[in-house]
């Protein structure tokens, strides 16, 4: 099963929730719960998973195509085809071109041109890496090649690699909605929606919920930092018959100990009694062997 945790902006504490999540699920099902960081322009799960040890990391590539403007008759046909709009053709200036910011190795250029002239070579996408995290199944990082744009397609090398266990997969999402996040979550089998009850966080929390529906995924809301801002994030998810999972209480000794990377530290009791709450709801939803 795979459970994304999303949020509609960044600072709701969504990593913090999904590293926590994945410690606790990892108590209750030992080495069958892996975490997946999928915010590959910033992964930052194992900042705090300090005893987590490397076991394998690879280079992911895409295949680029470059136009041989001696062989290309700039008929055009490749910037036809192109859906993504990064092939630029001038006729009169003998001019073509791929922008590779744009381009997203769906090949439909290649088969475009009868004339030979496009030929693909490897450009550097990111990496993917696993770590012993001491606890669970481990941990699966992307990590996006600075200067690329192509968050989505390292993504989808991401979970295509982690797809290889029959684990509970937890997606840390990256924060949004936007592309990234809609690969992300598009084929999971539940969503959790972290949020803070502020009126910045119910603004992004009601845009991603009109996302999820699109996508007609089953989700639910947690809400962090509960006892700060106000309680219309509460009102709205009542009144509109949503899921709320938990509250995770506001604590500023906590708050610290977070600062310091120190996730696991200066838990409350009220704090891990929310925490083992909503990892009770999570193990409902598990099909049942």
């Amino acid at each position: 099963m795979k459970i994304a945790v999303a949020s509609g902006k960044g600072g709701t504490g969504k990593t913090t929730v999904a590293v926590n999540l994945f410690h606790f699920l990892s108590e209750k099902l030992a080495d069958k719960v892996r975490l997946v960081d999928c915010d590959v322009e910033e992964p930052n799960d194992l900042l705090f998973l300090k005893g987590a040890r490397s076991i394998s990391s690879q280079t992911e590539y895409l295949s680029v195509p470059e136009i041989n403007t001696e062989k290309c008759t700039f008929c055009k046909k490749c910037s036809d085809w192109c859906e993504f709009n990064a092939i630029s053709i001038v006729k009169a200036l003998s001019f073509a071109e791929v922008n590779k910011d744009l381009c997203h190795s769906c090949g439909a250029c290649s088969v475009a041109c009868g004339f030979d002239a496009i030929t693909e070579h490897p450009e550097t996408l990111g990496t993917i890496s696993e770590f012993d995290a001491g606890f669970g199944n481990g941990v699966i990082e992307g990590r996006l090649e600075i200067g690329s744009s192509m968050q989505t397609s390292l993504i989808k090398k991401v979970k295509k690699y982690a797809a290889t266990t029959d684990d509970l997969v937890l997606l840390d999402a990256p924060p949004g909605t936007s592309c990234p996040v809609v690969e992300t979550i598009a084929d999971t089998d539940y969503i959790i929606l972290v949020t803070e009850p502020t009126p910045f966080g119910l603004h992004d929390l009601q845009l991603t919920i009109e996302l999820i529906k699109e996508l007609k995924i089953p989700f639910g809301v947690i809400v962090n930092k509960a006892g700060l801002g106000n309680l219309n994030t509460h009102e709205y998810l009542l009144q509109n018959n949503i899921n709320l999972l938990g509250e995770i209480p506001f604590s500023k000794t906590y708050a610290a100990s977070y600062a310091k990377g120190d996730l696991f530290d200066k838990f409350s009791p009220k704090m891990e009694e929310s925490y083992n709450s909503i990892t009770e709801k999570l193990l409902k939803l598990l099909p049942q062997s």
